[in-house]
């Protein structure tokens, strides 16, 4: 496959189509994106990302002037890629080649091309869904709440995080790196676009039914599920971080509760029973805290994620012996508590005792214990990780 020089992109405009099989409506959405450019008066080209179509549209491309590229890996996703890889353009406008989207009025994503925004997202909901054109799971429910999940993990103003017309730099848009070969492709354009600190844009555009006669490539539950994955991959602090902040206060804050003595609160009677179920989910919050930021620390060191004050401080700050000191803590106090509760015992006779004063000593001595264990272990790897850092340049917000 050609790809040209990352200095010479002899052309303004790419208008980029992935293709599967898109006979039925290939050559409208060729000619749609032509009179564009003949409108706008831009020095470009139409290129069709062609992912192993059997109908002939390969052949129907080429007669209505468009330049194919082959792509042997299968997916959206990939064949975006080799699109991106072997355009010509200073800009590429990307979208299906299923005539739903407006190739013939892509003046404002131009525009904003032009005034320097990396990325120009389509917004079919500003611009106007026809009927039929989006299933109702996926208007009403599916791309809101991905859409919102996206802003809220990821900092953005994008409102249809998942509109497939969208336009971008070529040449930043390679520097990013993308990797997924399927339809998460769409979410992860926008995730590490928002992660480098890109401003993004947002123009209205329209939706209308496809023209094909076939059902599309598109599987809502496993696709939705695809981006939904790829968000929470790409998000520790909220897959894993602000849980376990959440376990842990409610955890020690039931602890603190229960463990002076049984407590009657809103007419609930809260003993023991309540004290272990707090310990563990305290101990629960430092495990998923602590992994949310182990994550966070290999994926800047793989270059995948960007750093925050945490990981730039544990990266760069944090000692062994930091964690190793925290845990000798923890042990000491947990060590301490199961002595005394072994002498209580002595003291007895070593006969039975009552559950309620014991387990008041038993349940924090194996939570400080485990705990305790946890950042050791923590500690260890996250400064394996350090040696890593030293040569694995991320990129700082």
């Amino acid at each position: 496959m050609h790809v040209p020089d990352a200095d010479i992109l002899p052309l303004e405009l790419t208008i980029l189509m992935p293709c599967l099989n898109e006979a039925e409506t290939l050559a409208v959405c060729i000619g749609k994106a032509q009179r564009s450019l003949e409108a706008l008066k831009i020095q470009g080209e139409v290129l069709i990302a062609d992912n192993g179509s059997t109908d002939g549209s390969q052949t129907i491309a080429t007669q209505a002037g468009a330049r194919v590229v082959h792509v042997p890996e299968r997916g959206y996703g990939a064949a975006l890629r080799h699109g991106i890889a072997a355009a010509q353009g200073r800009y590429i406008i990307m979208g299906d080649a299923d005539d739903s989207y407006a190739f013939d009025a892509l003046g404002e994503f131009v525009q904003a091309l032009r005034q320097g925004a990396p990325l120009v997202m389509g917004n079919r909901f500003a611009g106007g869904i026809a009927p039929g054109a989006m299933p109702p799971l996926h208007r009403y429910l599916g791309n809101p709440v991905l859409s919102f999940i996206g802003r809220s993990f990821f900092r953005t103003r994008v409102r249809d995080f998942h509109c497939g017309l969208r336009g971008f730099d070529t040449r930043r848009m390679r520097a990013l790196g993308l990797q997924t070969p399927g339809m998460e492709f769409a979410s992860e354009m926008v995730i590490k676009a928002a992660l480098a600190g890109w401003e993004i844009a947002e123009v209205p555009t329209t939706l209308k039914p496809d023209g094909r006669s076939r059902p599309p490539h598109l599987r809502s539950w496993r696709d939705g599920w695809r981006h939904l994955r790829f968000m929470l991959l790409f998000s520790p602090r909220w897959l894993f971080t602000y849980p376990g902040l959440a376990f842990f206060v409610l955890g020690s804050l039931g602890s603190l509760i229960t463990l002076p003595a049984p407590r009657i609160v809103l007419g609930l009677g809260l003993d023991i029973h309540t004290l272990l179920y707090s310990a563990t989910a305290s101990v629960l919050g430092v495990q998923l805290m602590l992994f949310g930021l182990l994550l966070q620390c290999t994926g800047v060191n793989l270059g995948l994620l960007p750093h925050t004050p945490a990981s730039r401080w544990s990266l760069k700050q944090f000692r062994l012996e930091m964690g190793i000191l925290g845990a000798l803590l923890l042990f000491a106090a947990a060590l301490g508590l199961a002595v005394n509760t072994v002498m209580d015992w002595g003291q007895t006779g070593f006969h039975a005792l009552n559950p309620s004063a014991t387990m008041r000593q038993a349940i924090p001595a194996a939570m400080l214990g485990i705990t305790g264990m946890e950042i050791l272990i923590g500690s260890f790897w996250l400064t394996f990780l350090q040696f890593a850092n030293r040569t694995s340049p991320a990129a700082e917000i």
